[in-house]
């Protein structure tokens, strides 16, 4: 059924038959009609996790202290007139109100129709709020989160009762220098304001987000390389200016590298990175002096750590005889990398693509995304075939559940690993 359709022509009767969908479903009964995927996949989570849709559950609410705390640490609170600009003026007129969200499912920021927000009041839907997918069900802003993708949930298309009389449609927003999770930003508002255009509305202002985001790391590495280039012509050996996450400003007497992966937690001294070897990581006002030291690289296997544990953020951590660092994984390298650690004997481009796109030609965008991949852990893969080096260690941490593994993937070999037990890990 094509709820979008359907609502657009009457939206009483689209909501009448998704809650008979709804009812049907979730008492184990045929339905006149199948759940569109994304929802679908999203209430089996939720039964599997144990939400009670008959009744909502609301978490205690962030001080306003600590609401502050997180609106000033975000990076979003750049982005805030872009979505404004985008959301705010129509979603008013029509009923709605824009909420947006931090990485971790909180309210931070919400705002639209005085009588809108009221409504919201009543559904939990406050600044400070939890509203990840696993706390209050299959809604337009946790659900957006862990499938990594603009969703619009349409009235008994939330899991909780409570919500079936709303409309909401929400767009992750991820930052542009590594793919991870920022927040999302939503639209919602009563069942009946809902609009088919509203969710290529709300994904069009997200991606508009990114942009600015992006547009303004761009002009913070340029102000960066412009302090970086004199202090580098004084050097004698090679090093590099990088900002605080990595990204490399200004290079002398070594080959360019994009981003250079730092310690999990950077401090001034000697370390050994991936990029570089040893080195000496000396602190600038908005990044790092690095200073290649030619010594040899520290002995000792490997140990790669690739937590997929957690529904919406996954990491690649390598600990040896040097210390440590980690790297958060954007969707697709947390893909890839899963893949690679299933198959320690090494794939192909085309077997990987296949993996990945049910498509063995698309070599060409397999092998850009693994040559991303090797920016940051290139000292511990080999090539032909693409694999984890013969002496490293690597140990994956799974769901509890195989059905949690990526859910936001649609990739052949990651949705046969959800469906049988046993098969994702080795």
């Amino acid at each position: 059924m094509d709820v979008t359709r359907l609502a657009a022509v009457d939206a009483v009767r689209a909501a009448r038959v998704l809650a008979e969908v709804r009812s049907a479903t979730l008492a184990g009964r045929h339905a006149p009609f199948t759940p569109r995927p994304v929802i679908g996949q999203s209430w089996e989570r939720m039964l599997r996790s144990g939400v009670d849709p008959e009744h909502d559950v609301r978490s205690d609410l962030l001080s306003r202290e600590e609401v502050r705390r997180r609106r000033e640490s975000s990076p979003l609170r750049h982005v805030l007139p872009v979505l404004r600009q985008g959301l705010l003026s129509v979603a008013d007129v029509a009923q709605h109100i824009m909420v947006v969200t931090d990485g971790e499912g909180r309210v931070l920021w919400r705002e639209g129709s005085p009588a809108v927000l009221r409504r919201a009041d009543g559904l939990g839907l406050e600044v400070g709020a939890d509203w990840r997918e696993e706390v209050v069900g299959t809604n337009g802003l946790g659900t957006p989160a862990v499938v990594r993708r603009p969703v619009q949930v349409f009235a008994s298309e939330h899991f909780v009762r409570s919500h079936t009389a709303w409309t909401c449609a929400g767009a992750p927003i991820t930052d542009p220098r590594d793919g991870r999770l920022l927040g999302v930003v939503d639209v919602s508002g009563p069942l009946e304001t809902m609009h088919p255009a509203t969710l290529a509305w709300v994904a069009s202002v997200a991606k508009l987000a990114e942009a600015r985001l992006r547009e303004q790391h761009l002009a913070a590495l340029e102000r960066l390389r412009a302090v970086a280039a004199p202090m580098l012509a004084g050097l004698s050996g090679p090093a590099a200016v990088v900002d605080r996450h990595g990204w490399t400003a200004a290079v002398t007497g070594m080959p360019y590298t994009q981003r250079i992966a730092l310690p999990a937690a950077p401090a001034p001294g000697r370390h050994w990175l991936p990029a570089l070897g040893p080195c000496t990581l000396e602190p600038l006002t908005d990044g790092w002096l690095l200073r290649a030291r030619a010594e040899p690289v520290p002995p000792g296997a490997a140990r790669i750590v690739l937590d997929l544990a957690q529904p919406r953020r996954w990491s690649v951590t390598v600990s040896g005889d040097a210390g440590s660092w980690s790297h958060e994984l954007s969707p697709r390298h947390a893909e890839l990398l899963f893949l690679l650690a299933r198959r320690r004997a090494g794939c192909t481009a085309a077997r990987l693509a296949a993996d990945l796109f049910g498509d063995p030609a698309r070599t060409v965008t397999v092998r850009a995304e693994m040559s991303r991949v090797r920016r940051y852990l290139g000292a511990f893969l080999a090539h032909r075939p693409y694999r984890f080096r013969d002496d490293a260690e690597v140990e994956v941490l799974l769901p509890d559940d195989p059905r949690d593994l990526l859910p936001h993937s649609t990739a052949p070999a990651v949705v046969a690993a959800r469906r049988t037990p046993g098969a994702h890990s080795g």
